[in-house]
């Protein structure tokens, strides 16, 4: 970023995530200019005639601009610049994304406590399916339940520790002592690291289903249903199940104009998951997500929608 960059927000300032491009446009004296609330088609526009050098968004913004009526790689020219942050940016679209607009696409994966990594968009082929590495002065570890170090490619809990770690959750000292272990911050974030130390996300803890005794990985099947060509969106979540405990289900978002049942959906993902653990129980198409100020799609509503909608098994 420079001086005579402009950098494009779209929604909400009240994330920490906002300060990623708002604090070095601001101590540069660079133009910013705040989209009040996103909308793909406007923020297209606004980048074509405002020549918008910079811009960060969270993997559904980034979605719905690829699949805007107007979208256009030449309206989009001036970018220098287009970061994802806040989930996981699904490696169809980065595989789409990087070949439309080039040499552009970043990624960070962080946390507001105090750790994140970051893929540069001279790494954004050659590991394109990775969110990058620690910056300077900061570390990482992948740690297995027992606390002890994983192997490279071995999946283990993400843990960090550098210059901007949080001193602790205001008035919850009990909260602060399971987040930050020996000075170590437990992002509650499954992983594992290359031979390179690049990262690469695998889940939430918490979001993993146990389906008979078999850890299941919302992502691997997210990352399969969104190479339908009529789902726009994905969000894969756990239910509840009476034989095998919990059973994966999807809701997914059309594309405009896309035809498709929810049956031929799930059929269509469950003959392709790398395993039949991974098999969708069903497949609910909705008109949107709810998700929170930042963006962000929000899975724990939708799971307990569905419960009480008595849907479970």
């Amino acid at each position: 970023m420079r001086p005579e960059s402009v950098v494009l927000h779209t929604g909400a300032i009240v994330f920490n995530g906002a300060f990623v491009t708002l604090m070095p446009c601001f101590y540069l004296g660079a133009r910013y200019v705040l989209q009040r609330q996103f909308d793909a088609v406007e923020a297209i526009e606004i980048i074509a005639r405002e020549r918008v050098t910079h811009t960060m968004m969270v993997p559904a913004q980034i979605i719905n601009l690829l699949n805007a009526p107007n979208f256009s790689p030449d309206k989009l020219a001036s970018l220098e610049m287009i970061l994802s942050l806040g989930a996981p940016l699904y490696q169809e679209h980065k595989d789409q994304l990087n070949r439309l607009l080039p040499n552009r696409f970043y990624e960070l994966y962080g946390l507001t406590e105090g750790f994140w990594t970051i893929l540069d968009r001279t790494q954004s082929l050659r590991k394109s399916g990775s969110v990058g590495s620690p910056p300077c002065f900061y570390e990482m570890r992948i740690v297995r339940d027992d606390g002890s170090d994983a192997e490279a490619g071995e999946v283990g809990e993400i843990v960090g520790r550098g210059p901007s770690l949080m001193l602790g959750y205001y008035g919850r000292p009990d909260l602060t002592d399971q987040a930050i272990r020996d000075g170590w911050l437990h992002t509650g974030d499954l992983g594992y690291a290359d031979g390179e130390g690049y990262l690469y996300l695998v889940d939430r803890k918490k979001d993993m289903i146990d389906s008979g005794g078999v850890k299941v990985y919302p992502k691997d099947i997210e990352e399969v249903a969104a190479r339908h060509p009529a789902i726009r969106e994905v969000a894969v979540f756990g239910v509840a199940h009476e034989k095998w405990g919990e059973t994966p289900v999807a809701a997914v978002l059309l594309r405009a104009g896309a035809s498709a049942t929810a049956r031929e959906l799930r059929d269509w993902i469950n003959d392709r998951v790398g395993a039949r653990y991974q098999r969708l129980h069903a497949v609910q198409i909705m008109d949107d997500f709810p998700r929170n100020a930042a963006g962000k799609t929000l899975k724990r509503e939708m799971r307990d929608a569905y419960k009480l909608r008595g849907q479970y098994m």
